[in-house]
Protein backbone atom coordinates (compact mmCIF):
# COMPACT_ATOMS: atom_id res chain seq x y z
CA UNK A 1 0.00 0.00 0.00
CA UNK A 2 1.40 3.37 -1.01
CA UNK A 3 1.72 6.26 1.43
CA UNK A 4 -1.20 8.15 -0.10
CA UNK A 5 -3.42 5.07 0.02
CA UNK A 6 -2.78 4.83 3.75
CA UNK A 7 -4.39 8.24 4.25
CA UNK A 8 -7.73 6.48 3.89
CA UNK A 9 -7.95 6.21 7.70
CA UNK A 10 -6.01 8.71 9.80
CA UNK A 11 -5.83 8.92 13.58
CA UNK A 12 -4.82 12.32 14.98
CA UNK A 13 -3.45 12.10 18.51
CA UNK A 14 -4.31 14.14 21.58
CA UNK A 15 -3.18 12.50 24.80
CA UNK A 16 -5.32 14.91 26.85
CA UNK A 17 -8.45 13.22 25.47
CA UNK A 18 -7.28 9.64 25.82
CA UNK A 19 -9.25 7.38 28.14
CA UNK A 20 -6.39 4.87 28.06
CA UNK A 21 -2.62 5.51 28.06
CA UNK A 22 -1.68 7.21 24.79
CA UNK A 23 0.53 4.46 23.36
CA UNK A 24 -2.03 1.80 24.21
CA UNK A 25 -4.78 3.82 22.56
CA UNK A 26 -2.73 4.19 19.39
CA UNK A 27 -1.73 0.53 19.32
CA UNK A 28 -5.35 -0.57 19.68
CA UNK A 29 -6.43 1.87 16.97
CA UNK A 30 -3.80 0.43 14.63
CA UNK A 31 -5.03 -3.05 15.50
CA UNK A 32 -8.51 -1.85 14.57
CA UNK A 33 -7.45 -0.69 11.13
CA UNK A 34 -6.02 2.84 11.34
CA UNK A 35 -3.46 3.18 8.54
CA UNK A 36 -1.91 6.59 9.34
CA UNK A 37 -1.07 8.15 12.70
CA UNK A 38 -0.62 11.92 12.83
CA UNK A 39 1.32 12.88 15.95
CA UNK A 40 -0.20 16.14 17.15
CA UNK A 41 0.89 16.93 20.70
CA UNK A 42 1.46 20.67 20.51
CA UNK A 43 2.38 21.20 24.16
CA UNK A 44 5.20 18.65 24.30
CA UNK A 45 8.76 19.98 24.40
CA UNK A 46 11.19 18.91 21.68
CA UNK A 47 12.76 16.13 23.75
CA UNK A 48 9.42 14.63 24.76
CA UNK A 49 8.10 14.85 21.23
CA UNK A 50 11.18 13.17 19.81
CA UNK A 51 11.00 10.19 22.17
CA UNK A 52 7.26 9.78 21.61
CA UNK A 53 7.74 10.01 17.85
CA UNK A 54 10.53 7.41 18.01
CA UNK A 55 8.25 4.98 19.83
CA UNK A 56 5.43 5.60 17.37
CA UNK A 57 7.77 5.08 14.43
CA UNK A 58 8.50 1.59 15.71
CA UNK A 59 4.84 0.92 16.37
CA UNK A 60 3.54 2.18 13.03
CA UNK A 61 6.25 0.27 11.19
CA UNK A 62 5.03 -2.93 12.85
CA UNK A 63 1.57 -2.26 11.38
CA UNK A 64 2.90 -0.95 8.04
CA UNK A 65 1.19 2.36 8.76
CA UNK A 66 2.24 5.93 8.03
CA UNK A 67 3.58 8.21 10.72
CA UNK A 68 2.99 11.92 10.09
CA UNK A 69 4.45 14.55 12.44
CA UNK A 70 2.49 17.72 13.04
CA UNK A 71 4.48 20.82 12.04
CA UNK A 72 7.96 19.60 13.08
CA UNK A 73 10.09 18.74 10.06
CA UNK A 74 13.13 18.26 12.30
CA UNK A 75 11.42 15.57 14.35
CA UNK A 76 10.04 13.92 11.21
CA UNK A 77 13.54 13.67 9.76
CA UNK A 78 15.06 12.50 13.04
CA UNK A 79 12.70 9.52 13.36
CA UNK A 80 12.34 8.83 9.61
CA UNK A 81 8.62 9.60 9.61
CA UNK A 82 6.56 9.42 6.43
CA UNK A 83 5.69 13.08 6.37
CA UNK A 84 4.79 16.38 8.00
CA UNK A 85 1.42 18.05 8.47
CA UNK A 86 1.27 21.84 8.26
CA UNK A 87 -1.17 24.64 9.04
CA UNK A 88 -1.52 28.32 8.30
CA UNK A 89 1.00 29.26 11.02
CA UNK A 90 3.65 26.74 9.93
CA UNK A 91 6.79 27.41 7.93
CA UNK A 92 6.10 27.94 4.21
CA UNK A 93 5.25 24.71 2.46
CA UNK A 94 7.92 25.06 -0.21
CA UNK A 95 10.61 25.50 2.44
CA UNK A 96 9.43 22.40 4.27
CA UNK A 97 9.64 20.49 0.98
CA UNK A 98 13.26 21.52 0.56
CA UNK A 99 13.97 20.26 4.07
CA UNK A 100 12.25 16.88 3.91
CA UNK A 101 12.76 16.01 0.26
CA UNK A 102 10.41 14.68 -2.41
CA UNK A 103 9.65 11.25 -0.98
CA UNK A 104 7.92 12.31 2.25
CA UNK A 105 4.33 13.49 2.39
CA UNK A 106 3.28 17.02 3.19
CA UNK A 107 -0.28 17.56 4.37
CA UNK A 108 -2.03 20.86 5.01
CA UNK A 109 -4.99 21.79 7.21
CA UNK A 110 -7.51 23.56 4.98
CA UNK A 111 -10.85 25.02 6.02
CA UNK A 112 -12.10 26.51 2.77
CA UNK A 113 -11.62 26.56 -0.99
CA UNK A 114 -8.94 29.24 -0.96
CA UNK A 115 -6.74 27.36 1.49
CA UNK A 116 -7.25 24.07 -0.35
CA UNK A 117 -6.25 25.48 -3.73
CA UNK A 118 -3.27 27.35 -2.25
CA UNK A 119 -2.06 24.16 -0.55
CA UNK A 120 -2.11 22.23 -3.81
CA UNK A 121 -0.38 25.06 -5.68
CA UNK A 122 2.25 25.18 -2.94
CA UNK A 123 3.06 21.50 -3.38
CA UNK A 124 1.04 19.73 -0.68
CA UNK A 125 0.41 16.04 -1.28
CA UNK A 126 -2.96 16.09 0.48
CA UNK A 127 -5.19 18.27 2.63
CA UNK A 128 -7.37 17.67 5.63
CA UNK A 129 -10.62 19.61 5.32
CA UNK A 130 -12.39 20.65 8.52
CA UNK A 131 -14.60 20.91 10.43
CA UNK A 132 -17.04 18.77 8.43
CA UNK A 133 -19.39 18.23 11.37
CA UNK A 134 -19.68 19.89 14.76
CA UNK A 135 -16.54 19.26 16.75
CA UNK A 136 -15.48 20.41 20.25
CA UNK A 137 -13.73 23.76 20.21
CA UNK A 138 -14.10 24.21 16.45
CA UNK A 139 -15.91 26.81 14.38
CA UNK A 140 -19.20 26.28 12.54
CA UNK A 141 -19.09 23.07 10.49
CA UNK A 142 -18.78 23.39 6.73
CA UNK A 143 -20.77 20.17 5.98
CA UNK A 144 -19.91 17.33 3.58
CA UNK A 145 -21.10 19.46 0.62
CA UNK A 146 -17.86 21.42 0.93
CA UNK A 147 -15.90 18.27 0.10
CA UNK A 148 -17.69 17.92 -3.25
CA UNK A 149 -17.07 21.56 -4.10
CA UNK A 150 -13.38 21.44 -3.26
CA UNK A 151 -12.88 18.12 -5.08
CA UNK A 152 -13.91 19.93 -8.27
CA UNK A 153 -10.95 22.30 -7.91
CA UNK A 154 -8.09 20.21 -6.50
CA UNK A 155 -6.54 16.96 -7.64
CA UNK A 156 -4.76 15.99 -4.42
CA UNK A 157 -6.54 13.79 -1.84
CA UNK A 158 -9.05 15.49 0.44
CA UNK A 159 -9.24 13.92 3.91
CA UNK A 160 -12.37 14.80 5.87
CA UNK A 161 -11.90 15.86 9.50
CA UNK A 162 -14.17 17.03 12.29
CA UNK A 163 -16.88 15.18 14.18
CA UNK A 164 -16.68 12.06 12.02
CA UNK A 165 -18.36 9.05 13.61
CA UNK A 166 -19.80 5.70 12.59
CA UNK A 167 -23.24 7.22 11.97
CA UNK A 168 -22.08 9.95 9.58
CA UNK A 169 -19.03 8.52 7.84
CA UNK A 170 -21.10 7.26 4.89
CA UNK A 171 -22.27 10.81 4.18
CA UNK A 172 -18.65 11.93 4.07
CA UNK A 173 -17.63 9.12 1.73
CA UNK A 174 -20.64 9.78 -0.52
CA UNK A 175 -19.31 13.33 -0.88
CA UNK A 176 -16.15 11.89 -2.50
CA UNK A 177 -13.74 12.29 0.43
CA UNK A 178 -10.57 10.32 -0.19
CA UNK A 179 -10.29 9.40 3.46
CA UNK A 180 -11.24 10.31 7.01
CA UNK A 181 -9.25 11.70 9.92
CA UNK A 182 -10.53 11.01 13.43
CA UNK A 183 -9.47 12.49 16.74
CA UNK A 184 -11.89 12.35 19.68
CA UNK A 185 -13.97 9.57 18.12
CA UNK A 186 -11.11 7.16 18.85
CA UNK A 187 -8.84 8.97 21.31
CA UNK A 188 -11.63 9.60 23.83
CA UNK A 189 -13.03 6.07 23.58
CA UNK A 190 -12.50 3.43 26.24
CA UNK A 191 -12.59 0.94 23.34
CA UNK A 192 -10.39 2.46 20.62
CA UNK A 193 -9.93 -0.81 18.74
CA UNK A 194 -13.69 -1.34 18.52
CA UNK A 195 -14.30 2.21 17.33
CA UNK A 196 -11.54 1.92 14.75
CA UNK A 197 -12.95 -1.37 13.45
CA UNK A 198 -16.44 0.11 13.09
CA UNK A 199 -15.08 2.96 11.00
CA UNK A 200 -12.76 0.71 9.01
CA UNK A 201 -15.67 -1.56 8.14
CA UNK A 202 -17.63 1.45 6.85
CA UNK A 203 -14.64 2.49 4.76
CA UNK A 204 -14.19 -1.00 3.35
CA UNK A 205 -17.90 -1.36 2.65
CA UNK A 206 -17.98 1.89 0.71
CA UNK A 207 -14.85 0.99 -1.23
CA UNK A 208 -16.28 -2.38 -2.28
CA UNK A 209 -19.41 -0.67 -3.67
CA UNK A 210 -17.46 1.77 -5.86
Amino acid sequence: MEKLDKLRFVLITDRRLAELPLLETIRLALEGGVSTVQLREKDLDSRGLFFLASELRRMTSDYQANLIINDRADVALAVDADGVHLGKDSMPLRDIRRLIGPSRLIGFSAHNMQEAVAAEEGGADYITLSPIFQSPGKSKPISPRAILMIKEHVRIPVIALGGIKEENVQEVLASKADGIAVLSGIMASAEPEKQARLLRDKLNSHKSMR
